[in-house]
């Protein structure tokens, strides 16, 4: 009866010390737009055109009326990189693409429209092809998601439209303790970092123009205090859980003997 009563106190005093080591969070901060009611909001916002940079990898086709004259510009083409073969075309280090019969072209620092209009031009140019149709694709599109989500990832993204939410959910959503009104997408633009603090409770996300990702856009998910805060109240009182226990577990060992 006594040795019953003693494992009673000693599961008891382990649930207080457990207790002590988790914290409560305000349950508005673990929702989405909390301060958004009914309606309908205006949205306008234009999906970016990414700059082409040094380094991608692109999909080039071409059609015309003359299949047979075309065929020479849609060949396979594999290229080699520091990751091995990859097929499509590798903007070089000087920022430029080798494209059939046409040379070296300049791709970097244009958008896709201006390097299929660049590719056309140099067609007609050269009659080599009869109202010829240019279609391009960035082949290596990705966005990488980090911090307090659960499955932090690189996200491949074939159709090269992402936005913030999908994203935040294609890495299995934010945890409880992921900072829903700070989160910070960096992005490189003409050389530079730029590092935009988005807050996910607010309507100004649907017009704002980091909606929509750009390729090798950064979303970084910071912890909130709630997170800081349980994991110092854990690295403090290890210790004396793991003692306590230690302790009970003796005794309970020699009134048993």
């Amino acid at each position: 009866m006594k040795q019953t009563r003693l494992y009673k106190h000693i599961l008891l005093y382990f649930i207080v010390i457990t207790s002590l080591l988790t914290s409560c969070v305000d349950s508005r901060k673990a929702t989405y737009f909390n301060n958004i009611g009914d309606g309908t909001t205006s949205v306008n916002i234009a999906i970016p055109e990414s700059i082409i940079r040094k380094n991608d990898i692109l999909s080039i086709s071409v059609t015309s009326l003359n299949p047979e004259a075309t065929e020479v510009f849609n060949k396979p083409n594999t290229s080699g990189s520091a990751n091995g073969t990859i097929s499509g075309y590798l903007v070089s280090s000087d920022g430029t693409i080798l494209f059939p019969i046409l040379g070296s072209i300049p791709a970097d620092g244009l958008t896709k429209e201006q390097l299929k209009e660049s590719i056309t031009k140099k067609l007609i140019a050269r009659q080599l092809l009869t109202d010829p149709i240019v279609a391009i694709r960035r082949l290596n599109f990705k966005v990488t998601v980090l911090g307090e989500v659960k499955a932090p990832t690189v996200i491949p993204v074939p159709n090269e439209k992402i936005s913030l939410l999908e994203a935040i959910g294609l890495a299995g959503d934010l945890t409880i303790y992921g900072k829903r009104e700070n989160v910070l997408v960096i992005r490189e633009e003409n050389g530079l970092k730029k590092i935009k603090r988005i807050n996910l409770n607010s309507t100004e996300l649907l017009n704002s123009p980091y909606y929509y990702l750009q390729s090798d856009d950064v979303v970084y998910v910071e912890p909130n205090k709630a997170k800081i805060a349980t994991t110092n109240r854990s690295t403090q009182w290890l210790p004396v859980v793991i003692g306590v226990m230690s302790l009970a577990f003796i005794v309970v060992d020699r009134l048993v003997k």
